[in-house]
């Protein structure tokens, strides 16, 4: 990466701009005593049964319920996706290969640790819960220290970008508490950067294993573990401790059944579009 200008120029803007959105989470948020529980938390287009007859049987005080904690389930999930993206970006900071960007790595981790507090807060002060983490551990696609790189900045920009889909939508919805739509704006101006980052990286990362030779079975390897990676984080959001919460019956039942479901299918190409057209595009073959 280290004859890379653009790179160093997109770094550089990046950087700057980080430094100048900059703002102390902990006094930007007017953290409310409650949150009103009769008001959607989560837009009704973004529960994991909206589309489907489950969510016709479902009066408007349980799909409200339903998204209070289905609200809980998607912070505690960014609580936990930030938590291991900080650990695989620490392992890398300032270390070979990575000189270029150690110093966005710096405002990258400061601002992902900040997000964590707010998701975690969130949770706590209104869920009075973080959910525990039950997504599905994949194994090592390999020992070849260049393509665990190019994987653990796939998986993070793949986290980063359907944690924004959903950030973009929650922020803009003016059915959804303030506070709801301040903390899902405040991520997507950050993530906005990341993605824009990691784009750059991964693009990078993986032209680098293909001018080393990387070989066909290795490419197909690698597109069908990144597809099923793709598949458990939609899955996450099926959660039934949500569905628990919510006072609705058999949730692991409703989970296998939602999962199944041709609307929720299309549901999840439709988030999963831009990054399953940019892995592609680069030549990394995905499919969900």
């Amino acid at each position: 990466m280290t004859d890379d200008r653009g790179f160093r120029q997109l770094l550089g803007r990046l950087s700057a701009k980080a430094s100048s959105d900059y703002y102390n989470p902990y006094t930007t948020f007017d953290w409310p005593p409650a949150l009103p529980g009769d008001e959607y938390w989560f837009s009704p287009e973004l529960l994991s049964v909206h589309g489907t007859e489950y969510a016709d049987e479902l009066s408007d005080e349980q799909l409200c319920a339903l998204s209070r904690w289905e609200s809980v389930n998607f912070y505690s999930l960014n609580v936990h996706g930030i938590r291991e993206l900080l650990i695989e970006v620490m392992r890398r900071v300032h270390t070979p290969g990575f000189e270029v960007p150690s110093e966005f790595f710096h405002h990258f981790v400061g601002e992902e640790n900040e997000h964590m507090w707010f998701f975690a807060t969130f949770c706590l002060k209104y869920g009075g819960r973080i959910y525990p983490d039950k997504k599905l551990r994949l194994p090592s696609a390999g020992q070849d220290p260049a393509l665990e790189n190019f994987l653990v900045f796939a998986r993070i920009l793949v986290f980063e970008q359907i944690v924004d889909h959903y950030n973009v939508r929650l922020a803009a919805d003016t059915r959804l508490h303030p506070t709801v739509r301040q903390l899902n704006r405040i991520h997507h101006q950050d993530e906005s950067r990341h993605i824009a980052f990691g784009v750059r990286l991964v693009r990078l990362l993986w032209e680098r294993l293909t001018e080393a030779g990387l070989g066909e079975d290795v490419r197909r390897t690698t597109g069908r573990y990144l597809s099923e990676y793709l598949r458990a984080t939609m899955a996450s959001f099926y959660s039934p401790a949500a569905y628990r919460d919510a006072g609705l019956a058999a949730g692991f039942d409703l989970r296998k059944r939602l999962l199944d479901h041709p609307a929720r299918q299309a549901a999840h190409a439709q988030v999963l579009h831009k990054t399953t057209d940019f892995l592609n595009r680069i030549g990394v073959p995905v499919t969900v």
